[in-house]
């Protein structure tokens, strides 16, 4: 078996690829129902995977609901996102203790450690956590994996170490029934899942039975796969039908961003009427931020015991809606939800591109439906662009 290989494998076969990877000694993530959400956590077996659960989504609303099926990965995105496992919302990246300023004269001395998670030991060698195994990720999200990892490789600052990324085995899911929320096929980034993949799975439930065409992505997604059973070459015409539902799928997007030059409108859309209009209904509450899976903004606290005797820095997940965030000597520079909200979608649609060659949106939908408010980025975008009197009203709809 090589990359470029395809197979067939049932539910069975998939709850054997979970055994698989954990027994190779992979913390494996993927999909679960819990708290009325489909989130992502850590699968101790296959049985723990949403099976025959979907979701309603829109604006401001995100319901699961029963299917009439057993379909496993027929979801949209939910509110948690493979960011929190790559870029943790809360870590610890230095301690001082008394001990080390009493041994150091010359000065405080900062040890550097891990992740909580993963305490240091006196053997080097279980320093390094185990590497993750993502399981159900789909194409933007696997767009999302890329970005956040130029974005965070190239930082100044200690975040998101590349061991967390170093040693990751990715298991992709193609769409085939897109969210009320998703529009990642006017983003170019689903619902078919671009390369970066060890295996990709295409989901089928019929008459004919439930199964997944896997295509093999990698030499280590071929190792993996040859451990997995029941498992059978896919023929031509089953990888035809994988091919030609995802394609459909492309067709029933709920959302589409409007085919217009996005960072060039956002960069003469700086003075729109517009920004006050949706300031008057945005919260600056930063739940956007929070479920993007390519926001990466971080600050950092220092706390210390009530001995004094011991401190520690700790990194946390920050917001450009926070009135703080743009602190300067004297005062904040954005003061106003109107300012705040137009650095957030002038950044992620256009000046992103300057910094990182890219958008930082793949059009997953989760900041629409989880912004308590209901703002839609796409019709914000398509409200500026009819503003601007590039386009009309009839050709944005």
């Amino acid at each position: 078996m090589i990359p470029g290989d395809s197979e067939i494998i049932d539910r069975t076969g998939l709850n054997r690829l979970v055994e698989v990877l954990a027994e190779l000694g992979y913390r494996v993530i993927g999909p679960q129902l819990r708290d009325g959400a489909i989130v992502l956590d850590e699968l101790a077996s296959g049985a723990q995977l949403p099976d025959g659960w979907g979701v309603e989504a829109e604006p401001g609303r995100y319901r699961v609901r029963r299917r009439d099926d057993r379909a496993v990965f027929a979801h949209s995105a939910g509110p948690g996102s493979w960011k929190t496992f790559l870029h943790p919302p809360r870590r610890k990246i230095a301690g001082l203790t008394a001990d080390l300023v009493d041994e150091h004269a010359a000065g405080p001395a900062y040890e550097r450690t891990a992740d909580p998670a993963y305490e240091r030991t006196t053997d080097p060698a279980d320093e390094a956590p185990k590497p993750y195994a993502f399981l159900g990720v789909r194409g933007c999200d696997l767009t999302a994996i890329s970005v956040l990892g130029r974005v965070l490789d190239g930082a100044a600052l200690p975040a998101a170490p590349p061991a967390r990324r170093r040693g990751l085995f990715v298991v992709a899911v193609n769409c085939t029934e897109p969210g009320g929320v998703c529009f990642c096929a006017s983003m170019g980034t689903g619902p078919s899942v671009s390369p970066g993949y060890d295996l990709a799975l295409t989901e089928q439930v019929d008459e004919d039975g439930h199964r997944f065409v896997v295509d093999v992505g990698s030499d280590d997604g071929a190792r993996v796969l040859t451990e997995v059973a029941p498992r059978a070459p896919a023929t031509a015409a089953q990888v035809d039908a994988a091919r030609t539902q995802v394609s459909a799928a492309a067709d029933r997007m709920g959302r589409a961003m409007p085919e217009i030059d996005l960072r060039a409108l956002l960069r003469d859309s700086r003075e729109s009427p517009h920004w006050q209009e949706v300031a008057s209904r945005c919260l600056t509450c930063g739940n956007c931020t929070m479920v993007c899976p390519t926001c990466f903004c971080t600050s950092v606290t220092d706390v210390t015991d009530v001995t004094g005797e011991h401190a520690e820095r700790w990194e946390h997940w920050a917001s450009c809606f926070e009135l703080d965030f743009s602190y300067l000597h004297g005062g904040s520079v954005r003061q106003s939800g109107e300012s705040r909200y137009r650095q957030w979608i002038t950044h992620k649609l256009s000046t992103w591109y300057d910094q990182f060659g890219t958008s930082g949106c793949v059009g997953c939908g989760r900041c629409i439906a989880w912004c308590p408010a209901a703002i839609d980025l796409t019709e914000e975008v398509a409200s500026l662009a009819a503003l601007s009197g590039e386009v009309t009203d009839d050709a944005l709809r």
